[in-house]
């Protein structure tokens, strides 16, 4: 048997305030690319729940652009590398070049899709000219004082360059090779976020910080005019073209998207993201792209808070909106057929298991590190229960996507979460406490330091850093200790979980070894030959059957473990790039796992 991965519910685009988020679209319209955390994702517009992931990069990404033939994709991260790679086949990387000693902000292929222009935050230069299969020079990129945002290359002979800089100029080039031409001067007068040429080579344009628009001929270089002066009321952080080279797109920070005619000079569309009126932070427009190939004239674009916005003429909203997680993902529970994620940043998603889709849990979420999820046990409603490091516990309605009910405060860091027979369980650095209702009923010391906790009917299991299982009792609202301490680890308990029928539990420690045990009677060992992860197991799940574990560590890697042959696995080595921390069984057989990388991945057992 072998776990292949069927699906790919892929982070959102790593954004950050004050800074264009470049998208890009391949020539026929079918996906979109775009740096997430070390990661890039092609996306496919029509299905968003399908994905792929490159994941050669060891530095935080920060732009990808499809070559104009569509088979080839061209990265760059905050290291000054630039990397291009197969976007058709398994992704193999056909070159790396070390381009600048800083951050690349953006990168542009010319018309034969030969040659790439890199520009960033450098130390002896701001941007390179190289050719794409050898990374020989092909050009000189200068003529700025501070670093360059943005750069475009005209896709028709004569060749012509365009870069916007934090000097508030752009360069014109000639090519090829590229060379100075001239400086454009006086146009801007702050940071220039983006520049674009039309897809016919006539014109270009540039949008910058001072919420200007301005346009310029194509082959000379000459500015023609400005438009649209005073519309936009916050910096203008992108730009795309339409394929007739008659309109083009922008995206602010005042949270609208707009379509211009540059020959009439002004706005022809315009839409505003939130509530009218109220300004709000995460609803700034930071990247857009306006995807060629298509018929249906569909804009994508990006906001501060990662959401793909899909916005179409006629409709004054987005017709649909596709979330995901900018931070590594810390936690996970499935309730049903929602799989319910927590991140870095407080960030909480329910995502379809059937579609991939995500919708926010609306109401107010944790302020930072989401340390625990759990389903809970009441029979009233199906929820979901959290912890956060703002020392909160929360409920979540699953069928509404809200937070019910007020935040308990908690007074302490919560090393997890648990649920059963109607209370709450979390434990502290010495104590259980627990909670039914919203309200602590009881509270039991204990000598260790806990640091997991898995509960099944009156069964609690704590995890502690002395290497133990601890077994307690639940009587009512009370713990009991049992006495009874299952020791086999030889490292501090990082995960437990019970069964779905409670029959078995199985234990992972800090040094990726996983135990499992009988819960009836003398709690006798099943095995403590599951041993083939390297680093820390984060999570553990049980199949339906209670026959299969599946096992996330820090170790990248997603296993499957067989009670009744405890010296086979299978594994699906690299699953998240920075570790995996979540993992469940879908009714349907799969394995859902979430990691440090943002993403969700579902995985088939075969053979």
């Amino acid at each position: 048997m072998s776990l292949v991965p069927d699906a790919i519910w892929a982070a959102s685009p790593t954004t950050t305030r004050g800074q264009p988020t470049p998208l890009s679209s391949d020539p026929k319209g079918e996906r979109i690319a775009y740096a997430a955390g070390k990661s890039i994702f092609l996306r496919s517009i029509d299905d968003p729940a399908v994905s792929k992931q490159y994941t050669q990069h060891t530095a935080q990404t920060t732009v990808a652009r499809f070559a104009p033939s569509g088979f080839y994709v061209a990265s760059g991260d905050a290291s000054g590398t630039v990397r291009v790679w197969d976007c058709v086949g398994e992704g193999a990387t056909k070159g790396e070049y070390h381009i600048i000693a800083g951050r690349i902000n953006d990168l542009a292929w010319d018309g034969d899709s030969q040659r790439i222009i890199a520009v960033g935050d450098g130390k002896e230069r701001f941007g390179h000219c190289i050719t794409a299969d050898s990374g020989n020079s092909v050009g000189e990129i200068s003529g700025h004082s501070s670093q360059i945002n943005t750069v475009s290359i005209r896709q028709q002979r004569p060749l012509r360059a365009a870069t916007g800089s934090d000097d508030t100029s752009l360069v014109f080039y000639h090519g090829a090779p590229f060379k100075f031409n001239t400086s454009l001067r006086g146009q801007h007068n702050r940071f220039v976020f983006g520049t674009a040429f039309s897809p016919d080579g006539s014109v270009f344009a540039s949008v910058g910080a001072d919420k200007r628009i301005w346009l310029y001929d194509g082959k000379t270089g000459e500015a023609k005019g400005q438009i649209g002066e005073g519309v936009h009321t916050g910096s203008i952080f992108g730009i795309s073209w339409a394929k007739d080279s008659k309109r083009f797109v922008t995206a602010s920070a005042d949270q609208t998207v707009r379509i211009w005619d540059p020959e009439a000079g002004k706005a022809i569309q315009t839409w505003r993201m939130g509530d009218e009126g109220v300004p709000s932070i995460p609803d700034q427009q930071v990247g857009v792209v306006w995807p060629t190939g298509r018929s249906d004239g569909l804009i994508v674009s990006v906001d501060l808070e990662g959401n793909l916005n899909y916005l179409v003429d006629g409709n004054p909203k987005p017709t649909r909106v596709v979330r995901g997680h900018q931070k590594n993902i810390t936690a996970a529970a499935l309730s049903g057929s929602t799989f319910v994620t927590g991140s870095y940043d407080g960030r909480i998603l329910a995502w379809d298991t059937n579609t991939g889709i995500a919708e926010k849990v609306d109401g107010e979420s944790h302020s930072n590190y989401v340390a625990g999820l759990v389903p809970s046990d009441s029979k009233s409603e199906a929820g979901v229960l959290s912890v956060g490091w703002d020392d909160t516990l929360r409920s979540i309605s699953v069928q509404n996507k809200i937070f019910t009910g007020a935040a308990n405060e908690l007074k302490f860091q919560p090393k997890g979460v648990a649920a059963a027979s109607d209370v709450v369980l979390v434990p502290s650095s010495d104590a259980i406490i627990v909670y039914k209702d919203g309200n602590k009923v009881s509270s039991l010391s204990v000598k260790y330091s806990p640091t997991s906790i898995a509960a099944h009917g009156s069964n609690v299991a704590v995890g502690g850093d002395d290497k133990l299982v601890h077994i307690y009792t639940l009587s009512g609202t009370e713990l009991k200790d049992t006495g009874i301490e299952l020791r086999r680890a030889t490292a501090p308990i990082s995960a437990l979980a019970f069964s779905a029928s409670g029959d078995k539990i199985a234990a992972g420690a800090n040094n990726g070894k996983i135990y499992a045990f009988n819960t009836s009677g003398d709690w006798k060992i099943i095995t403590d030959r599951w041993s083939a992860h390297t680093a820390r197991i984060t999570a553990l799940a049980w199949d339906a059957d209670a026959k299969l574990v599946a096992s996330g560590s820090l170790d990248t890697n997603v296993m499957v473990w067989s009670v009744e042959d405890p010296g086979k696995r299978i594994k699906a080595m690299n699953a998240h790039k920075d570790g995996v921390t979540g993992v469940a069984w879908e009714p349907s057989g799969k394995v859902l796992s979430a990691g440090g990388d943002s993403s969700i991945k579902a995985w088939k057992l075969t053979g």
